[in-house]
């Protein structure tokens, strides 16, 4: 027997892959922000704790370590919010006084960390879930057109049904994130998870034009991009910074 909590849909036309959308309403007033029919900062979590460790993780200062904790603890914050409508499986239980019933998830995701800045929060992802399947994406990004390349695929050639869980830290011009998708559409999940530390404006933008149906869920938003596509006031690079900058 499968129970599970009533998913919110939202109206958009028809996908060639059956996804599932739920976007997280800070409660903020909209604004003529953008060209979308909604404000891209609907998509940002309105935690008060993650706000607190967001402010830390943007202040230059924070040491490496202290990021990556950081990192570990905001993703476990998102995931709770992301997660809540994944379907329940009914299960026997038996405490110490009596036997009852409880539940566990009735699928075990795919999570993807896209390299190398999304590694951080892919062990957390699957602490939080429990049961899952870790395949890795290796993207980099063109600085000259800003557009992403593909130099590891770790996903499998069949994803049909399965419910995959993007890690990004970064949602900046969202081109690797769309590539992301991309691939991930085309071999047929049912359910697609985003999760994002920070995310731009522009980003959001394109990354919902493009993919409607997704859940997105992201720590905080920024208002813009420099002429670099780097996000404003933003963390800097979210890999050197859990990581340490390369040195070759």
């Amino acid at each position: 027997m499968k129970i599970g909590r009533s998913r919110w849909k939202p109206e958009v036309e028809e996908s060639p892959f059956h996804l599932t959308g739920r976007g997280r309403i800070a409660p903020m007033a909209l604004a003529s922000l953008t060209g979308m029919t909604e404000d891209p900062r609907r998509y940002a979590s309105s935690h008060p704790l993650i706000a607190t460790r967001v402010a830390r993780l943007r202040d230059a200062s924070t040491s490496d370590e202290a990021f990556r904790r950081l990192v570990d603890e905001i993703t476990t914050f998102l995931a709770f919010e992301a997660f809540g409508d994944l379907p329940v499986t009914s299960v026997a239980v038996t405490t110490p006084v009596a036997p009852t019933r409880g539940v566990e998830l009735a699928v075990a995701p795919v999570v993807v960390p896209i390299l190398r800045a999304g590694l951080g929060m892919a062990s957390t992802v699957q602490r939080v879930l429990g049961p899952s399947r870790l395949c890795l994406l290796g993207l980099r990004r063109n600085e000259a057109t800003l557009e992403s390349e593909i130099y590891l695929d770790g996903l499998p050639a069949d994803l049909r049904g399965a419910t995959v869980v993007l890690c990004d830290p970064m949602l900046a011009t969202g081109g690797s994130l769309c590539h992301a998708l991309s691939l991930v559409a085309e071999r047929g999940a049912a359910t697609i998870i985003v999760l994002c530390l920070l995310a731009a404006i522009p980003g959001i933008q394109r990354v919902m034009s493009e993919f409607p149906a997704i859940s997105l869920t992201v720590a905080a938003v920024d208002p813009e991009l420099n002429e670099h596509g780097y996000i404003v006031p933003g963390l800097g690079d979210a890999g050197d910074r859990q990581f340490g900058a390369p040195t070759w």
